[in-house]
């Protein structure tokens, strides 16, 4: 599995990391570069923050997707791929689609099967479990024994909003 965030990555060098490129295809380009989709042959890329991408970028990544192939930058040879596809965004991509920030050709291709996981503050049944999972592997880790959250922890955990969600 291959994971790229795309947010994370320059707008002018987003197609190059994706699809690779040939030695002198641009200033700086000293060797062949394979792509993160070579990368991931025969198995997964996973593209978070998808919603990030140029649209631009996004007719480019809809072609890869549509015909299961790729050139890379500077280069003619055709490179047949055998990848599935993960994507993640924070973004609503049916505003975006709405307001033209994102490809609806694109969008229709990835919908696939969403999944929409609600943020923890919606999911109490979750805030223990996860409570409880963390606390045994922070014991693990540093040679503790057994933590037990008592009823006032429990209940300060359920009343938190959890703003930025949970982060491990």
């Amino acid at each position: 599995m291959v994971a790229v965030n795309v947010a994370a990555i320059p707008k002018d060098l987003i197609e190059s990391e994706l699809f690779g490129h040939e030695k002198g295809a641009f200033t700086g380009a000293v060797t062949r570069r394979i792509g993160k989709f070579e990368e991931a042959e025969g198995g997964t890329i996973f593209l978070d923050e998808i919603g990030e991408m140029d649209l631009n970028v996004q007719s480019k990544l809809l072609r890869v997707l549509q015909e299961k192939e790729l050139t890379r930058i500077g280069g003619n040879q055709i490179i047949k791929l055998d990848v599935r596809v993960i994507v993640a965004t924070h973004r609503n991509l049916q505003e975006e689609v709405r307001a033209g920030r994102f490809r609806e050709d694109l969008y229709y291709r990835l919908l696939g099967l969403p999944i929409h996981l609600p943020p923890l503050r919606e999911r109490d049944k979750d805030i223990l479990l996860l409570a409880k999972f963390f606390s045994e592997q922070f014991a693990k880790e540093n040679d503790l024994g057994k933590i037990i959250l008592g009823p006032e922890a429990q209940e300060k955990l359920l009343q938190y909003s959890f703003p930025g969600n949970v982060r491990t």
